[in-house]
């Protein structure tokens, strides 16, 4: 009994990993619109820390598609802060509150992922301070698209939540 729950929540975390994948791919063609920020609240929502597994199976296999380069090591950290804010949220967050929270949040973090990537990039590069600042203008239209989609996309956040628990019950 207690190898088919961890067999099935295994398998359960390996395809929302996956889902982050192809929502990311899916919408590629666009600069700075996917859905992991979106998914991430929404299992951090549901599976609280658990929602790490997805997450890093998705860093993970991002790694294997373009490579373990550089690029990849801010992926370990720049997910977090997302991730830590949604799980500071109380647990029973009214359905008004999360309407509006929930998208606010998501789109607070697109808007500041060049500056959450930014330190990774100064420390590789040996940027300045000034350079630094100036990578994260240069990047401020991508992020304000980045901000623009999480808080569209944001708004999925409450009901696909609202689903998951559904079928979490069952």
């Amino acid at each position: 009994m207690r190898q088919n729950k961890v067999l099935r929540a295994s398998l359960l975390f390996a395809l929302f990993g996956v889902l982050m994948l192809l929502g990311d791919l899916c919408l590629e063609a666009l600069p700075n619109v996917h859905l992991v920020g979106v998914l991430l609240c929404v299992y951090t929502r549901v599976y609280r820390q658990k929602a790490l597994i997805p997450l890093y199976l998705y860093v993970f296999l991002n790694g294997l598609i373009y490579g373990f380069g550089i690029w990849w090591l801010p992926y370990l950290y720049v997910w977090l802060p997302l991730w830590g804010c949604v799980m500071l949220l109380p647990k029973n967050l009214s359905k008004r509150a999360s309407f509006f929270l929930l998208p606010a949040i998501c789109a607070l973090h697109g808007l500041l992922f060049g500056v959450l990537y930014a330190p990774a990039q100064a420390l590789f590069f040996s940027l300045s301070f000034e350079t630094t600042l100036l990578w994260i203008a240069t990047g401020l239209p991508f992020d304000l698209i980045h901000a623009a989609a999480n808080l569209c996309g944001g708004l999925l956040i409450p009901p696909l939540e609202k689903v998951l628990l559904k079928l979490e019950k069952q």
